[in-house]
C-alpha cells in the first residue's frame, strides 16, 4: 500500500512538473489499436502528443526527452489510468490538459507512456 501510495504521489509530481510546451497540441493522428497496424498508429499517435506537450518536463527514452522539470517516466512506470488521472487532473505545477488535448490524445499518450516507459 506505501509503495502505490508514493508511486502515486511521485506521478503527481512528475506531472504536475510538466507545463506543456509552447507548440500547438492539435494532433489529428489516431489513436486506434483494432490490429496491430493500429497499434502502431496509436503508438505513434501517443509519442507525438507526447513529444509535443509533455517531453521539455519529462524524460522518456523512446520519445527521446530528456526534461528535468517532472518525474522520470522511464524509472516512474506508471500504469495507463494513473496517467489519464493526472493529465486530465494536473497537479502541483503540472497543468490540467483536459480541455487542452482530445479525449483521443489523452488516451493516446497515456496508452503510449504506460506501453514504453522503462521499456527502452
Amino acid at each position: 500500500m506505501f509503495r502505490l501510495g508514493t508511486v502515486v504521489v511521485a506521478l503527481a509530481l512528475l506531472l504536475a512538473a510538466c507545463g506543456g510546451s509552447s507548440s500547438s497540441s492539435s494532433s489529428s493522428a489516431p489513436a486506434s489499436s483494432s490490429s496491430s497496424g493500429g497499434t502502431q498508429n496509436a503508438s505513434a499517435a501517443g509519442k507525438q502528443v507526447f513529444t509535443q506537450n509533455c517531453g521539455g518536463c519529462h524524460t522518456l527514452k523512446d520519445a527521446g526527452t530528456s526534461g528535468s522539470v517532472g518525474p522520470d517516466l522511464d524509472q516512474l512506470q506508471p500504469p495507463k489510468a494513473t496517467v489519464v488521472r493526472q493529465v486530465n487532473n494536473g497537479g502541483g505545477p503540472m497543468p490540467a490538459f483536459k480541455g487542452k488535448l482530445t479525449t483521443a490524445q489523452i488516451d493516446a499518450v497515456s496508452t503510449y507512456v504506460s506501453t514504453v516507459a522503462g521499456q527502452s
